[in-house]
């Protein structure tokens, strides 16, 4: 295990100062390996930060990489993809936010473009799927372990754990949106500030150089001068030279008005986009989303990379006088310009300001109770992610305002939850580092379907 000092020391020329003991190098490798390792939606991809970053690297402290997670929680778009993006940007400034950004997003989004064209040229990916099997159970393992570890660190009293507990039936029970559950927990930390003299409120241990508001300001006028317009002006040119009903223009708007949306994670919106992808734009057939998001959970990188799948398909079935594979190709990188591009303006515009505010008591009460209820939407996503793995069919009740998950039992996948609890004993029990115990599931994985066919 490498050892390092925990990012944590004043900075002279304000917040962000790049770490001296993390070389970009080092850092480029480790941002690689969790773009390709990155399996599981946003409570793997979490925990698969925390384990290495904090647990392994030591490159930033506990306290620290939640006050990041609590702010990347607050914004539209994949949390996860912002963490990575956030800490990047503590250990090298902008070259860091973007290479930790960007390898979080692209080994997904090679793999998802390959997969699209199979799927639009030759309609089957069964072998494909089966190939991440295995993978996905030892994710699951991956999360509990972060769940515990989180847990245990995070919850150190009873008015954190019941914030957490609050926050897991809000969203798991009565799908309370998100936003609505962050304020409430915020509100709920401060107003609660006598009873968080543990030391659990998120705070550092050595406050931050103050910064001057001039020097702020000028600094998110250039952050904006660059990125509003690498954002929008793809779209608008589009729009200019094509018209608004010719399909990249259309793609571009569409997800463009998404990447501002998308509260709480990818489920948030996923409904919404394919019923304007089928019923409105035409780009899918009825059922083909939920190709495209199987798909997706089988690849690494954040789930919202379900859009381009979308966005392929349509320009796919929509070619013009290009090559249907080409103007597909096209029409995916689009979607994933404009959904990802806002991230890194949301990071590098605010996280100077939330790094400045570290050493705030109010703001860290507040905080507190955003990173207790994180602690119970993390809980959430594990649970429905278990759900998913281990069963081929949920059907969803509703009595009135309580949402409940039915599992149907006939669908249970026995060899999946064979494989999670012998990944649960390897990582938990015997303390097996992470990437073997994931060789070690897709190898099964593998071999057990290659002995069903």
């Amino acid at each position: 295990m490498t050892e390092r000092k925990a990012l944590e020391r004043p900075d002279p020329d304000g917040p962000g100062e790049p770490s001296e003991e993390v070389a970009f190098k080092e850092a480029f490798l480790v941002w690689l390996r969790i773009g390709l390792l990155s399996f599981g939606g946003p409570a793997g991809q979490i925990a698969l930060m925390h384990k290495t970053l904090v647990e392994e690297k030591r490159w930033i402290e506990e306290s620290r990489f939640l006050h990041a997670l609590n702010y990347c929680m607050l914004l539209p778009g994949p949390e996860a993809q912002q963490l990575a993006t956030y800490v990047g940007w503590l250990l090298h400034r902008t070259w860091g936010g973007l290479a930790a950004g960007i390898l979080f997003v692209l080994p997904g989004a090679i793999v998802m473009l390959g997969l699209s064209i199979l799927y639009a040229v030759y309609g089957e990916l069964t072998a494909v799927q089966a190939a991440f099997f295995g993978i996905k159970a030892v994710v699951l393992a991956v999360v509990v372990e972060a769940l515990l570890r989180i847990g245990r660190r995070a919850l150190q009293g009873r008015f954190q754990l019941s914030i957490a507990t609050a926050a897991f039936v809000a969203i798991f029970f009565f799908a309370v949106p998100f936003p609505a559950i962050v304020i409430a927990a915020a509100l709920l930390g401060y107003l609660g500030k006598a009873l968080l003299e543990d030391g659990t409120a998120g705070g550092s241990r050595a406050a931050p150089a103050p910064v001057s508001a001039a020097g702020q300001a000028g600094r998110g006028i250039r952050v904006l001068a660059v990125w509003l317009p690498l954002w929008l002006v793809p779209t608008a040119l589009l729009l200019a030279l094509l018209g608004p009903d010719q399909v990249y223009a259309q793609q571009g708007l569409f997800f463009s008005k998404m990447a501002v949306v998308t509260f709480g994670g990818a489920y948030a919106v996923l409904a919404y986009v394919g019923q304007q992808a089928v019923e409105v734009y035409a780009w899918l057939a009825p059922g083909e989303m939920l190709d495209g998001l199987g798909l997706a959970e089988t690849t690494p990188g954040p789930l919202i990379m379900v859009v381009q799948f979308v966005g392929f398909l349509g320009a796919f079935r929509n070619p013009g006088a290009l090559d249907p594979v080409v103007a597909g190709s096209l029409g995916a990188l689009l979607t994933t310009w404009v959904t990802f591009a806002p991230c890194f303006l949301w990071i590098f515009l605010g996280a100077p300001y939330v790094e400045a505010l570290r050493g705030n008591a109010a703001l860290n009460a507040a905080l507190s109770g955003v990173t207790a209820a994180v602690v119970g939407v993390i809980l959430n996503l594990a649970l429905w992610f278990a759900l998913h793995i281990s069963f081929g069919e949920i059907e969803e009740l509703r009595i009135s305002v309580l949402r409940l998950y039915r599992p149907v039992w006939d669908s249970v996948d026995s060899a999946s939850l064979l494989l999670t609890a012998a990944a649960l004993f390897a990582m938990l029990r015997l303390k097996l580092p992470m990437l073997p115990t994931l060789a070690a599931g897709a190898a099964l994985g593998a071999l057990y379907h290659a002995l069903l066919s």
